[in-house]
């Protein structure tokens, strides 16, 4: 079966596609703001969460836990746990430890989806002592 194209609506006459509303609904459950995440990024990460989908479409938790790890990546520890509360945070932190450590699956995916887009907040690449090398 063809995986389903996401879509950002044209000219507000076609709406933006199931995906990208719930990963938008899902960033503003973590309190960021979906108008701070560029569209490229939540393209990617909606495109990232089917690639690793069971069958063709991702659990709706799925959304939720892509916008924890992204959330905390661009807005960094402070104000995620000042938003969300401490067993959350340390969640978050768990699995980024993990994701580092393994360097594979979606949570690894999208720690690097938000270092190579830029929007990774500097305490965080800092803290985790993340690096991009270009080739």
């Amino acid at each position: 079966m063809a995986r389903r194209r996401s879509s950002f609506g044209l000219f507000g006459i076609f709406g933006r596609s199931y995906d990208l509303r719930q990963l938008d609904q899902a960033l503003r459950s973590v309190d960021v703001h979906p108008n701070l995440v560029p569209e490229a990024v939540k393209l990617a990460t909606v495109n990232l969460l089917k690639d690793y989908a069971v069958n063709d479409e991702p659990v709706p938790q799925s959304y939720r836990a892509a916008a924890e790890i992204v959330g905390y990546c661009m807005i960094g520890a402070e104000s995620f746990a000042g938003a969300n509360d401490e067993t959350l945070t340390r969640e978050v932190e768990r699995r980024i430890e993990t994701a580092l450590e393994f360097s594979n699956g979606l949570d690894a995916q999208l720690i690097l989806l938000t270092l190579h887009a830029g929007v990774i907040q500097p305490s965080v690449v800092s803290h985790y002592g993340l690096e991009s090398v270009r080739t």
